[in-house]
């Protein structure tokens, strides 16, 4: 277990998170089929080229997924109880295959449970690309554990 109880997220503490993730074109793939986006634009290259992008894109949830997964070994990794939402997100740039995605958390807000034995941490989560590109950002509220006495 590598997350962090509420105890330890500390209010305004940015934390750059080392793993990175390159996204493929099957990845895109797999994901718009297994959600079922049958989105041209993410799948189909002659219709994409034809776009203000000039290439596929993308799916904009697999890249705010991948952004959370590579957030969750020092933030919430076996100290979760819950995730309760995702807020405020944007993507704004395009994420294209072959991308290279890297992602830092800010802890903007936390506070104890009515009852004292959880917390609620509110964390902003940005993804970039592999030339520092900011291409999503969002806030994501978890239910934390507390640590054991």
């Amino acid at each position: 277990m590598t997350g962090r109880y509420y105890e330890e997220f500390e209010i305004g503490e940015r934390i750059a998170h080392e793993k990175r993730r390159t996204i493929s074109e099957s990845d895109n793939q797999r994901f718009c089929d297994k959600t079922m986006n049958q989105q041209p634009l993410h799948l189909d290259a002659e219709f994409a080229a034809e776009t203000q992008f000039g290439e596929r894109v993308v799916n904009g949830l697999l890249t705010m997924s991948l952004a959370v997964g590579l957030t969750i070994p020092e933030t919430t990794d076996g100290t979760i109880v819950a995730n309760l939402s995702y807020d405020e997100v944007e993507h704004p740039a395009p994420v294209f295959h072959g991308d290279t995605i890297r992602a830092a958390t800010t802890v903007l807000d936390k506070r104890e449970t009515s009852d004292g034995e959880r917390g609620v941490v509110t964390m902003q989560v940005e993804a970039f690309n592999q030339d520092d590109e900011l291409v999503c950002e969002f806030e994501r509220t978890v239910l934390a554990k507390k640590r054991p006495e």
